[in-house]
């Protein structure tokens, strides 16, 4: 398989495969995606994209990737254009993934959260591109590993990801057992136990399922909550936009967050645009909200 380098002359940018991806086949796929879910698809992405996409054309019986494009383009091809988004957004995640913005949220953000929910005070925590499931849920462990009951109280974190493929991963909260190994050993001991009928398989336990409610959510579409988050994970999903994109996001979460929160990014990531004077840092990837006199200066 041969790639060209110019693909937007309309020459073959990918032949010598299955199927032939021209640059105007790329062009499309690229708008689309952008238009969609704000992804930046450059020329490099290429064969990605024709990897990926490949598995539909063979799915659907397709000759090639014009027609592809002809169909995820029409009224018709709606579904399909879901599916094509799906098969090119990239879903990297594990357990306490950069474990160091999980002991910031226990002992940084949680204790005086945690007083206030035993009291009856109200608790929102926001995993904002949650692919499979593995960062909300190891939000919710954390919080379990101080409150045990948190189930019982005003707790609550929203889950969102524009796949609902992975939105109904999440909500089954079944995992391979070696996808657990990050979590610590006491957690995983009380909070896991082997899925029936699947062997290799674990359940996350229904005290931490019932912390979580996941949501389809495009993040440069609408966003319908109300009230304010007092954590927001945003990890490594903004990498994949423009700079534009990324900022316009930072600008809209600003708002949303409590001015006692924390917003959480990925180690790849920085918040730019108007929501970088509105912040400030408190760790690795992690900021607080500028408040009172801090705003003003």
């Amino acid at each position: 398989m041969s790639t060209a380098i110019s693909p937007a002359n309309g020459r073959s940018l990918i032949d010598g495969g299955e199927y032939r991806l021209t640059g105007e086949d790329f062009r499309q796929i690229s708008a689309m995606i952008y238009a969609d879910a704000g992804i930046a698809m450059p020329d490099h992405k290429a064969t990605l994209v024709y990897s990926r996409l490949a598995k539909r054309l063979r799915a659907l019986g397709l000759r090639n990737f014009s027609q592809y494009c002809e169909l995820v383009s029409s009224a018709e091809g709606s579904d399909e254009r879901q599916e094509m988004l799906a098969a090119l957004t990239t879903n990297v995640t594990r357990f306490y993934r950069e474990p160091h913005h999980f002991e910031h949220l226990r002992t940084q953000i949680l204790p005086p959260l945690i007083a206030s929910a035993r009291k009856g005070g109200r608790v929102r925590l926001w995993s904002s591109a949650c692919s499979s499931g593995q960062e909300p849920y190891s939000i919710a462990l954390t919080v379990l590993s101080l409150l045990p009951d948190a189930a019982q109280r005003d707790i609550r974190i929203l889950a969102t990801d524009i796949d609902p493929n992975m939105i109904a991963t999440g909500k089954a909260g079944l995992y391979d057992k070696n996808a657990i190994e990050p979590v610590p050993p006491d957690l995983r001991q009380r909070w896991f136990s082997p899925a029936d009928g699947d062997r290799g398989m674990v359940r996350i336990a229904e005290q931490a399922r019932a912390l979580v409610e996941f949501r389809r959510l495009n993040l440069i579409g609408d966003w319908p909550m109300q009230g304010r988050f007092h954590a927001i994970f945003c990890r490594n999903v903004a990498i994949y936009f423009d700079d534009p994109t990324q900022g316009a996001i930072w600008s809209r979460m600003v708002p949303l967050l409590d001015p006692a929160g924390a917003l959480y990014i990925g180690h790849s990531e920085r918040v730019s645009g108007p929501a970088e004077r509105l912040l400030r840092s408190d760790g690795i990837t992690t900021y607080r909200p500028l408040v009172g006199k801090e705003t003003r200066r």
